[in-house]
């Protein structure tokens, strides 16, 4: 197993050489052993593992550096942010492609903009723990392979234990690494970075006659895809800035995020948010709004003449609201138990609109749907909480084939999710009391999502009286 770096050595000025800070005493709190054996890492000597995960000491082959880029922030551009706490370690090869390591929470860097770079272990559990709940959903996502704790203290409101979280994902290229150097003026090294993301993410578009415009195209379906199954699964994401949408449709960055409880567009969570730009049924315009960053930034590589790159980049991105509505529709068809959509945009949107006047959980709500499927009668209390909703969906039902439809809603509708009370029980046992148990607990239920297992029950509990009053932070 050697590290390689194909980003780095892309162009000089994509990152800057960066070296890890000395830590007092690192140890292996968590490692994932499935993704360190899908990535060959499984085979590195166990007691050096809290070592170069903790940037100790070097993998073979690695040359951490800090990646440039910018972006804007709740709507404001900024020119400069980059890694201000992570250093990109390289790249390994597998039979899947290839996939970044990446330290966060490792020291400062040349962009740390007066941070201090580090993590505390709070944030770390959460990325671990968010990102294989979103994994094991089904959705495109980042992943955490480790977490070190560092023996040191991280200064926020009060003294915390210190970590370090190790992410994995295909690239960290984002829409903000694109406008770092469109801001600039670089144009040259926005069509490297075009080309690199076509070749690592859309190789299909090597030979297109405009591979930059269909570049866009592609990472727009990506990225509708990925909204609507955030949407699927009540996922808030809680800061879509520019610097955190991916070009390869993953998601990254589960700092202020949470889960939907009660059913209701306007959640928001993120203690930061506070206009709810970033609300749970804000996310499809959002995601809109930063493709048009990204449309801003290829504009010439589409066509020398600006009079014809923008009408072409307007319309592509005008498009997306149809598009995302008809996957959604989709989305929710199945969710419903139909592969085939039976119920129109509108049904759904009222159906969903009964969720909010009765103050519905959301999960619970189809899950109570899914084991309705293959009653006899109908169920009193759904029929209470949907109405018409209710009778609709059973007739539907009723003339479909009930076991495909059961099959459908199974795949669908996870029967918990990672839900932030119990997110937070688990952290604060993890921090506070030193217990990491309660975390694995968790971690081991959310793991298999759409089953049945061993401790369910505890962790499908709503708690909406925690909800209405929940913040999350960004860890900074």
């Amino acid at each position: 197993m050697k590290i390689t770096n194909h980003y780095a050595a892309l162009d000089p000025n994509l990152c800057q050489t960066a070296k890890a800070y000395l830590v007092s005493e690192p140890n292996l709190l968590l490692w994932n052993s499935e993704l360190a054996q899908s990535l060959s890492l499984d085979q590195l000597d166990p007691d050096k593992r809290a070592d170069y995960f903790s940037g100790q000491i070097n993998l073979p082959g690695s040359k951490p550096v800090a990646c440039a880029y910018a972006g804007h922030q709740f709507g404001h551009f900024n020119p400069q942010l980059g890694d201000g706490r992570a250093h990109l370690l390289g790249e390994v090869n597998t039979d899947d492609g290839l996939f970044e390591l990446q330290l966060k929470g490792s020291g400062q860097t040349p962009y740390s903009r007066n941070g201090d770079g580090l993590c505390g272990l709070a944030p770390a559990l959460r990325e671990y723990l968010m990102s294989e709940a979103m994994y094991h959903l089904g959705i495109p996502t980042s992943r955490c392979l480790a977490v070190v704790t560092t023996g040191d203290q991280v200064m926020r409101e009060k003294l915390l234990p210190g970590a370090i979280v190790t992410r994995v994902a295909s690239s960290h290229i984002r829409v903000g690494t694109f406008e770092y150097f469109a801001a600039r003026g670089q144009i040259e090294v926005v069509k490297k970075l075009a080309d690199f993301v076509i070749d690592r993410h859309y190789p299909d578009l090597i030979n297109s006659d405009n591979p930059y415009f269909d570049l866009l195209k592609a990472v727009i379906q990506k990225q509708i895809h990925l909204i609507n199954q955030w949407l699927r699964v009540g996922f808030i994401h809680g800061v879509m800035n520019t610097d955190n949408t991916l070009l390869s449709g993953e998601t990254i960055d589960y700092g202020p995020c949470a889960m939907l409880g009660v059913y209701h567009p306007a959640t928001v969570y993120s203690s930061i948010d506070r206009r709810g730009r970033y609300a749970y049924g804000q996310q499809a315009g959002i995601m809109q709004w930063n493709m048009a960053r990204l449309a801003e930034c290829l504009l010439p590589l589409f066509d020398s003449d600006e009079k014809v790159a923008l009408p072409q980049a307007e319309d592509v991105i005008k498009a997306i609201p149809k598009q995302q509505a008809e996957d959604f529709n989709r989305m929710m068809n199945r969710k419903l138990g139909f592969q085939n959509p039976v119920f129109k945009p509108s049904w759904v949107e009222g159906f969903l609109q009964k969720l909010q006047s009765k103050q519905l959980d959301y999960t619970a709500t189809m899950t109570g749907l899914t084991e309705d499927v293959t009653k006899s009668g109908e169920d009193a209390e759904l029929k209470d909480q949907l109405g018409d909703y209710y009778t609709n969906w059973r007739q539907q039902v009723n003339k479909a084939d009930t076991q495909a439809v059961q099959q459908t809603m199974t795949a669908n509708n996870p029967i918990v999710i990672p839900r932030n009370h119990d997110v937070e029980q688990a952290l604060t046992a993890a921090v506070e009391d030193d217990d990491l148990q309660p975390f694995k607990t968790l971690l081991a239920v959310i793991q298999s999502p759409y089953k049945a297992t061993k401790n369910i029950t505890r962790f499908q509990q709503p708690t909406p009286e925690f909800d209405a009053g929940y913040q999350t932070f960004c860890g900074t």
